[in-house]
């Protein structure tokens, strides 16, 4: 099992990490932090580049706003160093659920079964 799943790594990206970029991140990358679902955030030494290395399946939706800027040259100080401060209206963050089970239904989705019961709508028809 061990030699399939490095033949895998290394050429696929979806589950973690490929072998080229595990190889890079050992020679130059500087581990800068690590988020609440485990991915971890890196940096080069020398040219300050960033990348996340992604707990299990890579989607972008998993990297929350803080780490986001972070990554995309927003600001300068990692999360891990210097926490961003947060309104208490703000919502946690939580990935995209398009396609899951806990994706966002209206009432009358298809989803549903059947469709909602309107009281106060009548259908035309014609005489």
């Amino acid at each position: 099992m061990g030699l399939l799943n490095s033949l895998v790594r290394s050429v696929t990206w979806w589950n973690g990490q490929t072998l080229n970029t595990q190889l890079f991140t050992w020679r130059k990358g500087v581990k800068v932090g690590e988020d609440a679902e485990g991915n971890q955030y890196y940096r080069t030494r020398s040219d300050d580049r960033r990348w996340v290395i992604f707990n299990g399946e890579a989607e972008a939706s998993r990297v929350s706003p803080d780490w986001h800027g972070w990554l995309h040259h927003t600001w300068d100080t990692p999360p891990s160093e210097q926490p961003l401060e947060h309104k208490v209206w703000e919502k946690p963050h939580e990935e995209n659920q398009t396609g899951s089970d806990r994706a966002y239904a209206p009432s009358g989705s298809l989803r549903y079964g059947a469709p909602a019961q309107h009281k106060d709508y009548e259908a035309w028809q014609p005489e």
